[in-house]
């Protein structure tokens, strides 16, 4: 192992080829799902029960390879998720089927394992790098999202399965990187709990299922309100078994550090316009003018190019975010992102007639996405012990999974309620989605003025990293 990769930029850039093929992975594949689709005998509902399997998979798997990761090795489970990531990605591009395409992006939902993993090994080997580390990190998963779908949709506009290639080369990098980096010097801690592990998986999963599928059975309906209370008696129990358990998969007294739960609770609001809404934005930006200002037109291309200029300028607020710390304060730089978002929102509800009007707002919603990703992501980092690292950043991934389809199913709600007799959305339910968008944002803005600074980091393991640390 070279020096240049066990630390410092090194140890950086290596990662970064991790994060990127991340970033491809999660970009690349949806917008050529029609196509696929279509290609392989997919209906619309099938193509959408193929995004509630992966969403319950993400949703199943921060978790365990988290916990994991705390367990047996950063490194090691960062290999094997990477691996899995690969496999997937191949078994997709290689032979497209129903029954591929549904194994496949199942492996390929253990990219959720990358961030908790990566920073574990951060944190043990270059906690110097920590906060700048994970700004450039959370920049470059952006960039690559947005680039991803873009090479993806360029592909497949010359042969309808090209695209479908995009992700391979880069899983090949990234199992090279997981191969070099070092192993992570963080101590070793408790036992894999089975029954746990069960009950959140199934419990989580059913809340995943009835977020992604109430507007469609109907939120009121049999179906919805069981596989709810389902949901609620299964995570009930879960707490109670981890709470008794001398190995618990999740810490419940770490869910109750105040420092945590304010990060935690501002990403969730955060994810649920920022992310949530990609979808609206999409479908916003490709329906047709319908004369009274809502509509814009743009072809798949010009989507992606949109789509692509957001994460651009959540790079640069990513990239800016240590430094704002450093000068504003972690409270202060919370609340701006919650602010910006909620400011995002609102010009989208108000300017939406033109491109010019309406990129204004979106690429606000993308300053205030790369800020708050690279502040929560450094922050869950840093409010637990060394030992709890992985798990700590795995929840504030769950919070972030959870806000993005609570928000996508919220919006959901609201269009069905205003649709036009051919079954479009309406004006008002459009103003209505950004306006909950910004509502949420505004909420996040406030929880992040309740995050208590702190100047030390908790200390109980050896070689812990500074909380204020700088690159």
């Amino acid at each position: 192992m070279t020096p240049a990769i066990s630390r410092g930029r090194g140890l950086i850039a290596t990662m970064i080829l991790i994060v990127v093929c991340s970033g491809v992975v999660q970009g690349y594949l949806t917008p050529l799902l029609p196509v696929v689709g279509t290609h392989v005998g997919i209906g619309g509902v099938g193509q959408n029960n193929l995004y509630l399997l992966s969403q319950v998979a993400f949703a199943v798997l921060t978790p365990l390879l988290s916990r994991w990761g705390d367990t047996w090795g950063h490194r090691r489970l960062l290999i094997a998720a990477v691996t899995m990531v690969s496999v997937g990605s191949l078994l997709i591009a290689a032979r497209p089927t129903t029954a591929t395409l549904a194994v496949g992006m199942v492996l390929q939902s253990a990219v959720v394992g990358f961030f908790p993993l990566l920073a574990g090994i951060l944190r043990s080997r270059a906690p110097e790098h920590g906060r700048a580390g994970m700004s450039v990190l959370v920049g470059a998963l952006l960039l690559s999202i947005g680039a991803g779908g873009f090479v993806a949709g360029t592909l497949s506009d010359e042969h309808a399965l090209a695209g479908l290639w995009t992700a391979v080369p880069f899983c090949a990098l990234a199992v090279a990187a997981a191969l070099a980096l070092p192993t992570s010097t963080a101590p070793r801690t408790g036992r894999f709990n089975l029954p746990a592990a069960l009950l959140l998986t199934i419990g989580l999963g059913a809340l995943i299922l009835v977020l992604t599928e109430g507007s469609s059975w109907g939120w009121t309906s049999a179906s919805a309100l069981l596989t709810l209370a389902a949901s609620l008696v299964l995570l009930s129990v879960w707490v109670q078994v981890e709470r008794r358990s001398s190995h618990p998969l999740v810490n419940i007294a770490m869910l109750s550090n105040p420092r945590l739960a304010a990060v935690s609770a501002h990403t969730f609001c955060l994810a649920f316009g920022a992310i949530g809404f990609l979808g609206a934005n999409a479908v916003y930006l490709g329906t047709e003018p319908d004369g009274h200002g809502l509509g814009l037109g743009l072809g798949a291309r010009a989507i992606s190019l949109v789509s692509l200029g957001m994460v651009a300028v959540g790079f640069i607020g990513s990239t800016l975010t240590p430094r704002l710390s450093r000068a504003i304060g972690d409270r202060a730089v919370l609340a701006a992102s919650g602010c910006a978002g909620a400011l995002g929102f609102l010009s989208l509800c108000l300017f939406h007639a033109s491109l010019p009007q309406y990129l204004f707002g979106a690429l606000v919603v993308g300053l205030s996405t790369g800020m708050f990703e690279a502040a929560t992501r450094c922050l869950s980092v840093e409010v637990v012990n060394e030992a709890e690292t992985a798990l700590s950043v795995g929840v504030n991934e769950m919070a972030l999974s959870l806000g993005a389809a609570i928000g996508a199913a919220v919006i959901g709600s609201l269009w069905a309620g205003h649709t036009s007799a051919r079954g479009a959305v309406t004006g008002a339910g459009y103003q209505w989605a950004w306006a909950a968008c910004a509502g949420v944002a505004l909420a996040g803005a406030a929880i992040g003025m309740l995050f208590r600074e702190r100047l030390t980091a908790p200390t109980s393991q050896a070689g812990a990293a500074p909380a204020r640390s700088t690159a």
